[in-house]
């Protein structure tokens, strides 16, 4: 017996493997695209699942489809989202520009399986009723990376933010060296620094919201240019009422179909937040690094948890691969966003042409950002220790120290102390105490580093 059976389609004939439930369009798809062998990303065909399961429902509604087509398109929907099927999806990220191949490899996937007992349900006439892949995929772009944010990467963040919080709290009483330009600073605590990050995590948060309100605005309605032909008056209404009830969120048409077959603005926009937030990620996983940096010879401020040699020939060398790992993924999604944003200048006339590239960095940049902010949390934030003894040398002789007195003595009269301290290998209150009329008593007073955190003139 042969493992292939022949299958038909507008163009002709094709073999398909006999048990794959595609058919012929997603083989062609399969021929014409050995590109980069990497499929669709899952939580997008998932996407166009729900979709189908939504139009199943609501054409049965209109009187459009009947009952038992109805429910078993939903039953073989259904069973995609369980991912039951997900091996029956091959078709590459980089293909026909709409999408149409994976639209109707999802098509053709519930057409055959819903076929039983009787039913025959048709990958076009049926499954896709009301539709156009011109609608379908750019819905599916906005379904799918809404809920990756809010069920994924959101709650991620707020655990990074917590984790931060949490550690800010129990630092609160460490004071260290400020830098600016990797130079020593005026003093800080170590809360103040890690709330400068919850700061920018907590920011991106509402970056992220911000465009998640343009992102809940669907295409479906559109159909082929945006004019809805072959959807009924009220499929779009319906459809995002469907969906909404599907996953939580609070979906609804956009108020121009021509603007979401041409275009993909918020799902630029969004990849543009997460691009700042991969920025967010960057600046903290490189203070990480730098902090621990050492152990004898850099910074050493904190040790970061020991979780993997770090040398293949330099033994008992441990490296901040967490840290690492953060800053490649972020760099890795600072480049999908400029794919994302070339591809959303790709509408010519009523289509947007590179809608599986803009779906597959998304959710690629979403999945980057979700993993990599909860190994940040877990493996890097919560468990570094504080190295007091690393902190208080340099704290005790940093020469910037000075600036307290600048409003007593003068910035000219300071910075000759802090310059002459700084040669000499001397504390500041030191030379001060020689070189103006402050006591002892006075000098500690105004430069006690913990004061100094407070910021504020000295009285």
């Amino acid at each position: 017996m042969s493992d292939h059976r022949i299958e038909r389609d507008s163009m002709g004939e094709l073999e398909v493997p006999r048990e794959a439930l595609y058919g012929a369009q997603t083989q062609r798809a399969v021929n014409n695209f050995p590109v980069s062998g990497q499929p669709m990303p899952t939580a997008f065909i998932h996407a166009i699942a729900r979709i189908k399961l939504a139009a199943a429902r609501v054409n049965r509604e209109l009187g459009l489809l009947d009952a038992a087509r109805s429910r078993e398109i939903v039953a073989a929907a259904e069973a995609i989202l369980a991912g039951h099927l997900d091996d029956q999806f091959p078709v590459d990220v980089f293909q026909t520009g709409s999408g149409t191949s994976s639209n109707m490899n999802v098509n053709e996937v519930i057409a055959r399986r819903a076929s039983r007992d009787g039913v025959e349900v048709g990958a076009n006439d049926h499954v896709n009723m009301g539709q156009s892949s011109n609608d379908v995929i750019p819905t599916a772009i906005h379904v799918s990376a809404a809920l990756a944010v809010t069920s994924q990467l959101r709650p991620a963040l707020e655990h990074l933010r917590e984790t931060i919080d949490t550690r800010a709290a129990e630092l609160d009483d460490v004071v260290k060296t400020g830098r600016t330009h990797l130079m020593d600073a005026m003093p800080l605590r170590m809360s103040q620094e890690l709330g400068g990050w919850s700061s920018q995590v907590g920011q991106a948060i509402e970056r992220l919201d911000s465009a998640l309100v343009r992102l809940c605005r669907l295409a479906q309605g559109g159909t082929a240019v945006g004019t809805g032909i072959n959807a009924h008056p009220e499929f779009a209404e319906r459809m995002a009422s469907d969906l909404s009830e599907q996953t939580g969120l609070s979906f609804s048409p956009n108020d121009s179909f021509f603007a979401s077959l041409a275009s993909q603005d918020a799902a630029v926009e969004l990849s543009g937040q997460l691009r700042g937030l991969a920025c967010v990620v960057m600046k903290i996983a490189n203070d990480l690094r730098w902090m621990n940096s050492g152990p004898l010879a850099g910074l050493g401020e904190i040790e970061l948890e020991a979780l993997q040699p770090g040398s293949s020939i330099m033994p008992g060398k441990v490296n901040p691969v967490i840290p690492e790992s953060a800053a490649q993924a972020a760099a890795q999604v600072i480049g999908l966003d400029t794919a994302v944003t070339v591809a959303g200048q790709s509408g010519n006339f009523q289509l947007n042409v590179m809608l599986p590239l803009v779906a597959s960095n998304l959710l690629t940049s979403i999945t980057l950002m979700t993993n990599t902010t909860r190994l940040l949390a877990d493996r890097a934030i919560a468990t570094f220790k504080v190295r007091d003894d690393h902190l208080a040398g340099p704290l005790a002789r940093n020469p910037i120290l000075v600036t307290a007195l600048n409003s007593v003595i003068g910035y000219d009269a300071a910075a000759a102390i802090a310059k002459h301290a700084y040669q000499a290998g001397r504390s500041i209150i030191e030379v001060a105490e020689e070189q103006t009329d402050l006591s002892r008593a006075e000098l500690e007073r105004l430069l006690d580093p913990a004061t100094l955190t407070r910021g504020g003139v000295p009285e």
